[in-house]
């Protein structure tokens, strides 16, 4: 049989990685995408990628090499402190290859875009609708015929849409900004060095900052926050105006150590996001629709606190990309396509739903425990611990834990 004619929506690193793939077997797909351009929209600021997901989704798609020309190996400190910047946890860094790369997302995307044959993605292609009998109705054009559309889009698919109009994304009671500070060995020396070329993390009741350090030399800032979800409606404040948002944050953080409020004082115009975060239900799972399916935050958007988001997305495009090229390299045409589709969607039910729990529960312990943010610290590494072994092990690692932080904290400290 011809290949099938695949759409791809999104080109992000789901839907990049997922052509990746699919090229490297010869079968041909077409990326629509909204933004104008690969450089249109802000990519955020960065990540790490975990060997069995984003890293083996990288080496699968043969683009480690690229990775490790902008890859920042040393990045992988990090420092959880409370708002008064006294420790409560120390990473890092490591200098191992084997360890957690950091990659600006801007840089990730790039690889992807790049590595992509000519002329597959159609910029500037914002999807509406999906119809019956494989459609796509754009805001300016229409596209038809598809044997397989997948959406890759994010939080707000209209492919997921389509598939399962129920399903829609909740508020986390969480509102986000983010600032940067550009030039930061020389605009704010003293901070960039206790970043240490990684990630610092401080935590109050219901906020949160987070400073990481970027390729470019500049600091991407965090604030996150418990708020109505809207917030941006009755803040009082212009959310995107930078001299309005700094003052509102600092008043927030009247108590917080100086060095942490330099991280606000000095953000510079340029950036000034506000946005709520949300989540899809734990464990939500679609009937099979023949044609049509979706991955990365289109199927299990989650809060960025556990850090699973992209790396999850990745490996859904390279385990979706193989069901694809056995489907065709098989000759079963499209109802054999249709069952290797349908069999990765129940096997990323199960993976994914650990990870959606894991998130969960850390976004609850970080931004709505009561008491000492000291005690919440065990509870977010056993849940970090937890998405990796047996159930029956994870009794033993409580103990093991609270065993450890009882002596770190209680008789070294």
């Amino acid at each position: 049989m011809p290949s099938p004619k695949i759409a791809i929506i999104g080109a992000g690193p789901a839907g990049c990685m997922l052509g990746r793939i699919l090229s490297l077997s010869g079968i041909p797909f077409t990326i629509y995408e909204s933004d104008a351009s690969p450089n249109y929209r802000s990519q955020g600021g960065t990540l790490d990628l975990h060997p069995p997901t984003g890293m083996a989704a990288m080496k699968e798609a043969q683009l480690w090499n690229e990775l490790e020309k902008c890859a920042r190996f040393d990045g992988d400190y990090v420092l959880m402190s409370d708002k008064d910047l006294k420790p409560f946890l120390q990473m890092g860094p490591s200098n191992k290859l084997s360890e957690r790369p950091e990659i600006d997302r801007f840089q990730l995307r790039r690889i992807l875009t790049e590595s992509l044959p000519q002329g597959c993605i159609k910029w500037g292609h914002r999807l509406q609708r999906v119809e019956e009998n494989g459609k796509l109705i754009f805001d300016h054009a229409t596209e038809s015929g598809f044997d397989l559309i997948i959406g890759c889009e994010g939080g707000w698919s209209k492919v997921r849409s389509y598939i399962a109009p129920e399903m829609r994304p909740h508020y986390t009671g969480i509102g986000y900004h983010r600032l940067v500070i550009p030039d930061a060995a020389k605009t704010a020396p003293e901070l960039y060095g206790a970043v240490n070329h990684g990630n610092v993390f401080a935590s109050s009741n219901g906020q949160r900052l987070g400073i990481q350090q970027l390729g470019d030399g500049s600091l991407n800032v965090a604030w996150a926050s418990a708020r109505p979800e809207n917030w941006t409606q009755t803040c009082g404040y212009n959310p995107h105006n930078i001299g309005q948002v700094k003052k509102a944050i600092l008043e927030d953080m009247y108590d917080w150590s100086p060095r942490l409020r330099e991280a606000i004082e000095k953000a510079q115009e340029g950036i000034c996001d506000a946005k709520n975060l949300y989540a899809l239900p734990v464990g939500c799972r679609w009937e099979h629709r023949r044609g049509a399916t979706i991955i990365g935050d289109a199927a299990h958007l989650m809060a960025p606190f556990a850090g699973e988001g992209v790396n999850s997305a990745l490996d859904d495009a390279r385990k979706l990309g193989a069901a694809i090229v056995r489907a065709a390299q098989a000759g079963g045409g499209q109802d054999e396509l249709d069952r290797e589709v349908q069999a990765f969607e129940e096997e990323m039910f199960t993976r994914m739903e650990v990870y959606q729990r894991q998130t969960d529960e850390i976004t609850r312990l970080w931004f709505f425990s009561e008491g000492s943010m000291r005690d919440v610290i065990p509870k977010v590494i056993l849940a970090h611990a937890k998405a990796r072994m047996p159930t029956f092990l994870v009794p033993l690692a409580w103990g093991l834990v609270n065993s450890w932080w009882f002596v770190k904290t209680r008789l070294f400290s």
